[in-house]
């Protein structure tokens, strides 16, 4: 198996420094467009002075994945590669529509939740219906047993799909709450998910990951505390959709769990949170999500984050342990 060396680092490169470059000028564009992040009045005090931060910050990440991409592999696309661009910028147009709500009506949850769900089922539908025509996934190798999980049921199939489109979505989504959070958490996913891609000779998507890996390193040049801008749902649905494709495509997305296990902790505790609240009447964390409730608990931002950002690398590590190259 040959790895395209150059056309990662052409891809990875060119990303962030189409970020980088660019970021100044669309970050200005924004603040001009007043196009600022409203702030939950029920969050951390120390998160209001972020009130009026430019957001929708996505659409750098979004074009570096695009511009990267294209510098790493040319037009000579695969349907897989397609496929997980168009879902990638698919869940970043919901994002920006949902962003954009937020700013005109100035409240912190954009789309409600009902239309929100509607649209990243919608997409993930539609990728769903893909991966059942073409056949492309089949099988899912269960990480640390060396074998497969072999998908015979259309009907099963779709559904697992659309389930793990929506909840990568969601959970990066939820994680996107502290500056430089969840670009460096996905940054660590999309790095250990594009490794293994490579290692399923899924070439084009192990350079897409490169891509997005050097997107996100360039965004959190400006999105390291204190932010300059945010990436808003604009980069956080897109990145999740982005994970879950890779993983769907590549067969690797039982390792989605391990190696993005920060995002599913994330997930996790606004559920938790939730229930226990709706069926005890009692909260199980200060806040949540999960950053919020050590924030409270008198870490700084940016502990909290480096911290998040170490977990991550250990569980990336952990989910690159359980691939068995046969």
């Amino acid at each position: 198996m040959k790895i395209p060396w150059f056309s990662l680092m052409l891809a990875g490169t060119t990303a962030f420094i189409i970020v980088v470059i660019f970021g100044p000028s669309v970050i200005r564009l924004l603040a001009k467009l007043k196009f600022g992040q409203t702030i939950r009045t029920e969050g951390p005090q120390t998160h209001h002075k972020k009130a009026g931060t430019p957001t929708m910050g996505g659409v750098l990440v979004l074009f570096g994945i695009t511009a990267g991409t294209i510098a790493g592999l040319g037009g000579n696309w695969s349907n897989n590669l397609r496929w997980t661009l168009f879902i990638t910028i698919g869940y970043g147009l919901l994002g920006l529509l949902d962003d954009l709500l937020n700013i005109v009506f100035h409240r912190s949850l954009g789309l409600k939740a009902r239309h929100k769900l509607l649209g990243q089922v919608f997409l993930a539908g539609l990728f769903g219906l893909y991966v059942v025509h073409s056949g492309v996934m089949g099988t899912l190798i269960v990480p640390y047993f060396h074998t497969h999980l072999a998908f015979i049921n259309p009907v099963l199939t779709f559904l697992f799909v659309v389930f793990t489109m929506v909840a990568m979505s969601n959970a990066v989504n939820l994680t996107d709450g502290l500056d430089g959070l969840a670009g460096g958490t996905t940054m660590i996913a999309g790095l250990a998910m594009g490794i293994l891609a490579l290692l399923q000779g899924e070439m084009q998507l192990g350079i897409f990951a490169a891509a997005l890996v050097g997107a996100c390193i360039g965004f959190i040049w400006f999105n390291a505390p204190p932010a300059q801008v945010f990436m808003g749902d604009t980069g956080a649905l897109a990145l999740g959709g982005a994970l879950g494709a890779i993983g769907i495509l590549s067969h690797t997305a039982l390792f989605l769990p391990i190696i993005g296990g920060i995002f599913v902790a994330e997930n996790l505790s606004v559920i938790l949170q939730v229930f226990s609240f709706k069926t005890r009447g009692k909260r199980i964390l200060r806040m949540a999500p999960l950053h919020h409730h050590y924030e409270l608990g008198g870490l700084s931002e940016s502990k909290v984050v480096i911290r998040f950002w170490i977990v991550g690398i250990l569980l990336a590590l952990l989910g690159l342990a359980g691939y068995k190259i046969g």
